[in-house]
C-alpha cells in the first residue's frame, strides 16, 4: 500500500504554538493532492513539524519549502535527507511574470524611425560594395574579353529584348493612343489639337518611352534576375561555385547587367517610336489627321536632342534594374519565402530609383539647355 502524503494541524501544550504536522512520505508519485489540500490551510501557525515524515524528494523539498515561505513558518524535525535538499533548493522564488511596459506613442515611433534609417544605411553601404564588387570584375572582363560568358549574355539578351517586344510594343501603342486622345480633349479647347503631335512626339521620345520600358523590364527581367540568383543561392550553387574556382560576379551577375545595359537603349526607342504610331493611329480617327501626315510632321516638331536623352537615360536606368535584380538575389539567405521577398524588394527598388532618376534627368537636362 503507498504512503501517501498527507498533514494535521494541532496546537501544543507548551506555549500554545500552532503546529502543522506533514506525515508519509513526500514524494512526487505519493503527494496527491497535497499542494492543492495546503493552499486550503488558514495562515496563524508558526511552524511545520516533519517529524512524521517517512521519505522525501526534490519534490516534496520544494513544496514544503515553498509553503513555509509563504506563511513565514519554521520547519522542524526534519530529517538530514531533508536539510541537505533544503540547502540545494536554497532560496529559490518563484519567478513572477515579467510585464514587458508599454511604450509610448512617440518612443515606438522614434525607435521604428530609427530602425529604418539604421537598415537603410547598412543597406546602402552594401550596394556599394556589391557595385564596387561589379566594376572590379567589369574591368577584369574588358581587360581579358575571353573571360566573358557570350553565350550566358546572348541568351539574357534574348531574354530582356527580344522576348519584351510584343508586351512593350503593346503598352506603348496604348499609351501613345492615351496622350494623343487625352491631349486632343484639352487642345481642343483652344483649338491646338495640331499640336497633339507635338505633344505624343516629344513625351514619348523624351521621357515615357524609354520611362515605361524599364518599369516593365524591371517588372519581368530585374524580377527574373533576383528569382533566378536567389534560388541558386538557396541551393548552395552559388557556393560551389566559389568552391571550384568561378566567380559567381562573372558567372552570373556580370552576363545580365551587360544583356540589360545593351538592350535598354533600343527598347526605349522602339518603345518610344510604338508610342508614336499609337499616336498617329487614333489621330487618324479622331481628329482626322492622316496617319502619315503625323508621322511627317512628328519628323519635324521632335528635335534630336530628345532622341539623345532617351538614349542617355536608358543605359543608367539598365544598370539600375539589374544591379537590383542581382543584388537582391545575391542576399537570399534563409528560405523560399526569403526568395519572394527579395524579389518584390527588387522590382520595387528598382522602380522608385528609376522614378527619381528620370525627375533628375528632367531638371538637369532642362537646365543645360536641351529643352
Amino acid at each position: 500500500m503507498r504512503d501517501w502524503a498527507d498533514f494535521n494541524l494541532a496546537e501544543t501544550q507548551e506555549g500554545g504554538v500552532s503546529t502543522l504536522a506533514l506525515t508519509g512520505a513526500l514524494r512526487v508519485h505519493s503527494l496527491g493532492n497535497l499542494d492543492t489540500k495546503l493552499d486550503g490551510v488558514s495562515p496563524g501557525f508558526q511552524r511545520i513539524d516533519m517529524s512524521a515524515v517517512t521519505d522525501i524528494d526534490t519534490t516534496g523539498a520544494w513544496l514544503v519549502s515553498r509553503f513555509a515561505r509563504k506563511h513565514d513558518a519554521q520547519i522542524v524535525g526534519e530529517s538530514e535527507q531533508a536539510r541537505r535538499l533544503f540547502a540545494a533548493i536554497g532560496n529559490l522564488d518563484e519567478s513572477e511574470p515579467v510585464v514587458e511596459q508599454r511604450r509610448g506613442l512617440v518612443t515606438r515611433t522614434l525607435d521604428e524611425v530609427g530602425d529604418v534609417i539604421v537598415n537603410w544605411g547598412h543597406g546602402v553601404v552594401r550596394v556599394l560594395a556589391f557595385l564596387g564588387a561589379l566594376i572590379v570584375a567589369s574591368g577584369k572582363v574588358i581587360r581579358h574579353p575571353s573571360r566573358l560568358r557570350g553565350t550566358a549574355m546572348i541568351h539574357h539578351m534574348q531574354y530582356v529584348g527580344v522576348n519584351s517586344l510584343w508586351i512593350i510594343g503593346l503598352m506603348s501603342f496604348l499609351i501613345g493612343i492615351v496622350i494623343a486622345q487625352q491631349g486632343a480633349v484639352q487642345l481642343q479647347q483652344f483649338g491646338a489639337e495640331i499640336y497633339t503631335i507635338n505633344l505624343t512626339g516629344r513625351l514619348s521620345m523624351r521621357e515615357l518611352g524609354i520611362l515605361m520600358t524599364s518599369i516593365m523590364v524591371a517588372g519581368r527581367s530585374g524580377s527574373a534576375f533576383a528569382a533566378q540568383i536567389g534560388t541558386m543561392k538557396l541551393t548552395e550553387e552559388v557556393d560551389a561555385m566559389r568552391t571550384i574556382g568561378v566567380s559567381p560576379m562573372e558567372a552570373l551577375v556580370i552576363p545580365r547587367v551587360f544583356a540589360s545595359i545593351l538592350m535598354m537603349p533600343l527598347l526605349g526607342f522602339y518603345s518610344a517610336v510604338v508610342a508614336i504610331i499609337g499616336g498617329a493611329f487614333i489621330s487618324n480617327f479622331a481628329l482626322d489627321i492622316p496617319f502619315f501626315t503625323f508621322l511627317q510632321r512628328t519628323q519635324e516638331v521632335v528635335p534630336i536632342t530628345d532622341v539623345w536623352i532617351g538614349l542617355i537615360k536608358a543605359p543608367v536606368f539598365a544598370l539600375i534594374v539589374a544591379l537590383a535584380g542581382c543584388y537582391q538575389g545575391m542576399q537570399v539567405e534563409a528560405n523560399a519565402e526569403e526568395v519572394g521577398l527579395r524579389t518584390t524588394q527588387a522590382v520595387v527598388t528598382a522602380i522608385f530609383t528609376v522614378m527619381v532618376l528620370d525627375a533628375f534627368f528632367a531638371v538637369f537636362f532642362t537646365e543645360i539647355g536641351w529643352k
